[in-house]
C-alpha cells in the first residue's frame, strides 16, 4: 500500500491545484484554489481556452467581475470530477474590509448556484485577519461555509474556532521557511515550527469540541505531510501527491483526537485588541501574513490583467 493510500486512512486528502488532470489522477474528495494556482493553470495550453471563453461570454462585465466568474469555472469543472468541495477565493485587496469580503463572497456563491452548484460543494476563502474572521462569522450564520486561509498563528485559528468557521488552513511550509531562513536550520519531523504550529491548533480544537476541521497547507516535503498523518484534512500539490504515490514508506497516525481530548490545555479567548496584539507579537505570523496578501493581490491584478488583455 502506497503512502498516500495509508494517509488517506486517518486524512482526508485535498488536491491544492487549479489542474483538472492533477484531479483525476489523485481522486482527492476535495480541492482547493487561489488566484496563484488558478493564474499558473491559465498559462497553461490545456486550459487558456477557459479564460478567452469567460472573457467572450461577458463582454461588458469589467475584468474583476471576470475573473470571478473564471474562478467559479475552474471550480465547476473540478467539482465535476470529485466528490467534495472546492475552495474559492476572495480578492485578497479585500482583507482588511469585512464588508466588501461578505459581498463578494455571496456574489461567488450566487454565480455558483447560477450554475447548479450548491452551497454545501463551495468554501469561501478568507484571509484570516481579524475582519476577514468577523466577515467569515457572519456568512456562516447565513449558511455560506467558508475556509480562512493564510493562517500561520495560534490566535487566528482560536479566533476562526470561535467564530465558528467550517475550516482553517493553518500553512505548514510558509512558517517552515521563515524559521529556516532566521535560525538556518532545516527542521524536520516534530521539530518542523510549521507541524508544531498545526499539531497545537489540532490539539486544542479536538480537546475543546470545536466542530471547524483543520487543513493542514503549504508543504514543501512529503516528511510535513506523514508528521500531520490524522489531521482532519491536508492539501496537498500534485508533485507531493505523486511522490506520496510512490512511497511504500509506513504512515503510522501521528494526530489523534481521542488522545488530545485527554490533554490539559489552558482555554484561551482573543477580542480584537487581544488579537491584534497577539499576532503583533508574532514576527513570523506578522510577516508571513502581510506577504501572503500582497502575493496574492499581485496575482489577481495579474490575471485582471490578462482577463482585459483577452477582450
Amino acid at each position: 500500500m502506497s503512502a498516500l493510500d495509508q494517509l488517506r486512512q486517518y486524512t482526508t486528502v485535498v488536491a491544492d491545484t487549479g489542474d483538472f488532470n492533477a484531479m483525476r489522477a489523485f481522486a482527492p474528495r476535495d480541492a482547493t484554489t487561489n488566484p496563484t494556482l488558478i493564474l499558473k493553470a491559465v498559462g497553461m495550453p490545456e486550459y487558456a481556452s477557459l479564460l478567452a471563453q469567460t472573457v467572450a461570454a461577458h463582454p461588458g462585465e469589467t475584468a474583476s467581475e471576470v475573473c470571478d466568474r473564471l474562478l467559479v469555472r475552474f471550480g465547476c469543472e473540478i467539482l465535476k470530477l470529485i466528490p467534495g468541495r472546492v475552495s474559492t477565493e476572495v480578492d485578497a485587496r479585500l482583507s482588511f474590509d469585512t464588508e466588501a469580503t461578505i459581498a463578494k463572497a455571496r456574489r461567488i456563491v450566487d454565480l455558483y448556484a447560477a450554475q447548479g452548484i450548491g452551497r454545501e460543494r463551495v468554501l469561501i476563502k478568507i484571509a484570516a485577519t481579524w475582519e476577514g474572521i468577523r466577515a467569515a462569522e457572519r456568512l456562516e450564520n447565513d449558511g455560506i461555509h467558508c475556509n480562512l486561509t493564510l493562517l500561520f498563528s495560534f490566535p487566528q485559528a482560536v479566533a476562526c474556532a470561535d467564530a465558528g468557521v467550517t475550516l482553517i488552513s493553518p500553512f505548514v511550509g510558509r512558517i517552515y521557511d521563515w524559521y529556516r531562513k532566521r535560525d538556518g536550520v532545516d527542521y524536520a519531523g516534530d521539530e518542523d515550527p510549521g507541524v508544531r504550529s498545526v499539531r497545537r491548533i489540532f490539539e486544542y480544537f479536538k480537546k475543546y469540541g470545536y466542530p471547524t476541521e483543520v487543513m493542514g497547507a503549504s508543504f514543501r516535503n512529503i516528511g510535513q505531510i506523514l508528521a500531520l498523518a490524522g489531521c482532519d484534512l491536508l492539501t496537498i500539490s500534485p508533485e507531493l501527491l505523486g511522490q506520496l504515490a510512490q512511497s511504500d514508506a509506513q504512515v503510522p497516525r501521528r494526530l489523534d483526537a481521542a488522545a488530545a481530548r485527554q490533554l490539559h490545555l489552558e482555554r484561551v479567548r482573543f477580542d480584537e485588541k487581544h488579537f491584534r496584539f497577539e499576532l503583533n507579537e508574532d514576527a513570523m505570523a506578522t510577516e508571513k501574513l502581510a506577504e501572503g496578501i500582497r502575493q496574492f493581490v499581485a496575482d489577481a491584478a495579474r490575471l485582471e490583467q490578462m482577463a482585459a488583455a483577452a477582450r
